[in-house]
């Protein structure tokens, strides 16, 4: 594939005041005009982080939702067996959405804010933490497509792990730009994978 800013994946279109992209507007059905917060940051937000629960489910995986966003964790996902030497291990992933990436042929150019990349970055945690990027369509009204035979959700997550990153000074909101491997697909296989005693073996236990 020939690399480019976004490697074939449409950029997010303008949009109205209700997240809809222009060019769709007019094709939009009744419902969207109606519902409040439709395609904002906050919609997208929820449906990246449900999209991590529905692989969360399809891999047996137990999974809890953070109530309250104070250290960095969306999600803590629990094994339910022994996938090494340890029963029932957890992990903590913080989650992101975007329908505007920056796509190359080996990775994908994220911006993470300096208090976010804090929360994941260096080893003194108990559990191991990892960053999901969740890459929707650009249009809300492309999110699902669901028949009688599957649902379909667009378009994918991939994970990066940032326990050997030392940890950066700056203002909150000042960004580090992450290269997310396009080879870390998050799917049920590589979330089982992320239970390895070699995440944990990066962290300080005291």
């Amino acid at each position: 594939m020939t690399e480019s800013k976004t490697g074939g994946i449409p950029q997010q279109h303008p949009q109205n005041m209700y997240g809809v992209p222009l060019g769709a507007s007019e094709l939009a059905p009744a419902w969207v005009a109606a519902s409040t917060g439709f395609g904002a940051n906050g919609h997208r937000g929820d449906f990246g982080e449900t999209f991590i629960r529905m692989l969360a489910a399809a891999a047996n995986l137990d999974a809890a939702r953070r109530e309250r966003d104070r250290v960095g964790v969306d999600w803590q996902l629990g094994h339910p067996g022994r996938p090494g030497i340890r029963r029932f291990p957890v992990i903590e992933a913080q989650v992101k959405c975007t329908s505007s990436p920056t796509v190359h042929d080996e990775h994908i150019s994220f911006r993470l804010e300096n208090k976010n990349y804090n929360w994941l970055a260096g080893r003194d945690y108990d559990l191991p933490r990892f960053l999901f990027v969740v890459l929707t369509a650009p249009d809300p009204l492309d999110w699902s497509d669901a028949t009688e035979d599957r649902l379909l959700l667009r378009r994918a997550a991939y994970w990066m792990c940032l326990h050997e990153r030392e940890l950066v000074e700056g203002e909150k909101k000042d960004k580090q730009t992450l290269h997310v491997p396009r080879a870390n697909l998050l799917t049920v296989e590589s979330l089982h994978d992320l239970f390895s005693k070699d995440y944990r073996d990066m962290l300080v236990m005291e």
